[in-house]
């Protein structure tokens, strides 16, 4: 049910950000996010077409671009993307690591008429 506090701030951003360049409407969202972050794109598309009813950004297309997991060895320093279970580096099998992509979850720009 976060989509729905995630998604309302979106569309908050969104519409603050178009009333300061003198926006009629917003078309298009581009969004950013990380397969760690639990955002499912099907639930904020829904929130949004629901929410955005009556305002300026009613009818803008939201794009998602997916960031992969990619981590780092604290130990080796090899950068890799874990997958499934295994989570330990491919070089040492130390299982010391850091995430350092895959989190994200922005808005990237929007475009607006």
């Amino acid at each position: 049910m976060h989509e729905m506090a995630v998604t309302q701030a979106l569309l908050e951003m969104s519409l603050t950000k178009a009333r300061e360049s003198g926006a009629l409407a917003v078309r298009r969202i581009n969004l950013v996010i990380g397969d760690m972050s639990s955002v499912l794109d099907d639930s904020v598309q829904f929130y949004f077409d629901f929410i955005s009813q009556g305002s300026i950004a009613e009818g803008a297309k939201l794009v998602f671009k997916r960031v992969p997991i990619k981590a780092r060895c604290r130990q080796c320093g090899s950068e890799f993307n874990p997958g499934g279970d295994n989570w330990k580096c491919p070089q040492c099998l130390a299982p010391q690591i850091e995430i350092i992509s895959g989190n994200e979850f922005f808005m990237e720009s929007i475009e607006v008429e």
